[in-house]
């Protein structure tokens, strides 16, 4: 059950990752999801488990799966970020 929250807690997270990346749309689909998946986990622990394939649970795996998607672009972005100073740095070490 740990490994779940973390990965909830990640996926809250994302529409501010979204946010940062200049991709309004997604944060916004991302923070509708992040209801239904909240929703979803509290069901499971406190009142019954739902029906699988009803709108909490595609809202809660849909949620983990552009999660997935954030984090994998964030990490792109903060990649190509180093590389651009890195590559501006050399430039101004040569010039000195």
């Amino acid at each position: 059950m740990g490994i779940i929250l973390m990965f909830m807690l990640l996926s809250t997270v994302t529409p501010f990752i979204f946010l940062q990346l200049h991709k309004k749309i997604f944060a916004g689909v991302q923070s509708v999801l992040i209801l239904g998946m909240w929703l979803y986990f509290i069901q499971v622990m406190f009142v019954a488990v739902p029906t699988v394939f009803s709108i909490t649970w595609l809202m809660f795996y849909a949620s983990l799966i552009l999660a997935e998607v954030a984090w994998v672009m964030f990490i792109i972005d903060a990649v190509k970020t180093a590389d651009q100073y890195r590559k501006g740095y050399h430039k101004r070490e040569i010039l000195n």
